[in-house]
């Protein structure tokens, strides 16, 4: 049986396909190539989405109707009042802040000690 992604008041269904920078908009994409991030993982933008107080939803093994065979899954948050692309962009930008802050954690780790 099919599951039916069906409208839910005052939430929004985000698919990791709307904010990767290496899909063109006819596969998915709905932000600019400026403001969209690399290849983000369903757990990035779940964890993105509970930083920015969205109280995210998983829904994992689900697959964007275009691509039925890749099973990206999706969140769904709250809208909070944000409009679809604002809401896309701040979510983009978390987890290129959340990226960036990994990468500094991992350069301290290795780091040499100076003689």
């Amino acid at each position: 049986m099919r599951k039916v992604v069906m409208k839910l008041p005052g939430k929004m269904v985000v698919w990791p396909a709307y904010l990767d920078s290496r899909k063109p908009r006819s596969k998915g994409r709905k932000i600019s190539k400026g403001a969209a991030v690399e290849a983000p993982r369903l757990e990035e933008v779940a964890e993105a989405a509970r930083r920015l107080g969205l109280n995210p939803e998983i829904v994992h093994e689900a697959s964007l109707p275009h691509t039925w065979w890749v099973k990206t899954g999706y969140i769904t948050v709250d809208k909070a009042g944000r409009r679809r692309i604002s809401l896309l962009k701040d979510l983009a930008a978390q987890i290129s802040s959340m990226r960036k802050e990994s990468s500094m954690k991992v350069k301290k780790l290795g780091e040499r000690p100076r003689v």
